[in-house]
């Protein structure tokens, strides 16, 4: 950040040609300084894993400071500015109902993310195909765990805080696993779809063997994660993983890999309820798990809205395609299913009445959803899904 304090009679007109040829000079020196700092940090002491940090040089991700914000930069007002050298700048063609790039370095807000400000930049990369930068996907996956561990809670006590934190933990690992295996086998997809072109691997700043040995790693921590459990919840967690390899390929050969995601996020409502328990009761865990399938029906039908275009252009399959214009019709339905499971599944552990008023609730919110969605506006979808949070 550059901050520029200017008396207020100074010419405007003696300052702008000064700043410009200043911001030239800046701009003719960003590409030497980025590589003279790229090649400081991974030089000598770390000549064998070079080959595990991003080539910045390859990649659309090179540190630049762009024409547009240097265009905008020699026609500031005195004041105080910020020079940004990310690549994201505004957008003025007008679409302003499509939201950034989930790989730009900027949110929606246009502030950067905590990702780009506070990790060291070899590690960046990483962060982003796990999608630290976005974690409704960890969210998601982990409140099916929550509900199951507090059902299975004693009752009158209060549900094992530290099996939650246990599980929320891993369900951070198992998103971003899931994450890294989607982009690996999307990659070819992922260039020609205008939302997800600048992931990553996608983009090139990722090898496919950089994102192989990071999944490596992941597995390695969720497995940690996993052995804390007890014998039958170890078979049953290590069984989900044929889930999660297998989901980035459905939308090849179905109309439904939204369903197929849903059997593979709500895993853990039947994981958390045996690791407490140490088995299963099909009559509370199985309406449990397909309200959560139900659940993710809904809201990744309408994420999936976001893409409906480039799915056509590439030739992948989802239920937003699938539905078209009677997605609300369906979505009610999907909707209506899955408070239904969640009343039954706490009828069935013999839940008392508060259950049932924030049930109440629960439902009201996800009418809102439905039936006031956008399904036209990519920034309307986007908003709609992330409140299921």
């Amino acid at each position: 950040m550059a901050s520029f304090r200017l008396t207020r009679y100074a010419s405007r007109a003696l300052l702008r040609p000064s700043l410009a040829s200043s911001l030239s000079i800046l701009s003719s020196s960003s590409q030497s300084s980025s590589t003279a700092i790229t090649s400081l940090h991974f030089s000598i002491p770390f000549t064998r894993l070079s080959h595990l940090f991003p080539d910045y040089d390859d990649s659309r991700h090179h540190f630049k400071v762009s024409k547009e914000n240097l265009s905008f930069l020699s026609n500031f007002r005195p004041g105080l500015c910020w020079i940004s050298t990310s690549s994201g700048v505004a957008d003025n063609s007008g679409k302003g109902d499509q939201p950034r790039s989930s790989s730009n370095n900027k949110n929606v807000t246009g502030v950067p993310f905590w990702i780009d400000v506070y990790l060291p930049r070899g590690i960046q990369p990483y962060a982003k195909l796990a999608r630290l930068d976005k974690l409704i996907g960890t969210w998601l996956l982990a409140w099916p765990c929550m509900w199951s561990i507090t059902l299975a809670s004693a009752p009158g006590d209060l549900p094992d805080f530290k099996m939650m934190a246990l599980f929320g933990c891993g369900a951070l690992l198992l998103r971003g696993a899931g994450c890294t295996v989607n982009d690996l086998l999307d990659r070819d997809i992922d260039t020609m779809v205008e939302r997800t072109k600048l992931r990553p691997v996608a983009s090139g700043l990722l090898k496919p063997f950089q994102g192989i040995c990071f999944f490596g790693f992941q597995l390695l921590l969720g497995l940690g994660i996993l052995l804390q459990l007890n014998n039958y919840s170890r078979v049953l967690g290590a069984s989900s993983l044929l889930l999660v390899f297998s989901y980035p390929l459905m939308k090849r050969f179905t109309f439904w890999p939204q369903a197929y995601l849903g059997l593979t996020f709500n895993w853990g409502a039947l994981l958390g309820w045996s690791a407490i328990r140490g088995s299963l009761d099909p009559a509370v865990v199985l309406p449990l798990y397909f309200s959560g399938v139900f659940w993710t029906l809904v809201y990744d039908t309408i994420y999936a809205h976001q893409d409906k275009e480039d799915d056509i252009k590439v030739g992948v399959k989802s239920t937003a395609l699938r539905f078209g214009d009677t997605t609300k019709e369906w979505t009610t339905g999907f909707g209506i299913a899955c408070i239904s499971s969640l009343a039954l599944s706490g009828y069935n552990a013999d839940i008392g009445w508060p259950y049932y008023a924030f049930l109440t609730a629960a439902s009201g919110q996800m009418a809102w959803q439905i039936w006031t969605v956008n399904l036209t506006c990519r920034a309307d979808c986007n908003r709609k899904f992330v409140s299921n949070k």
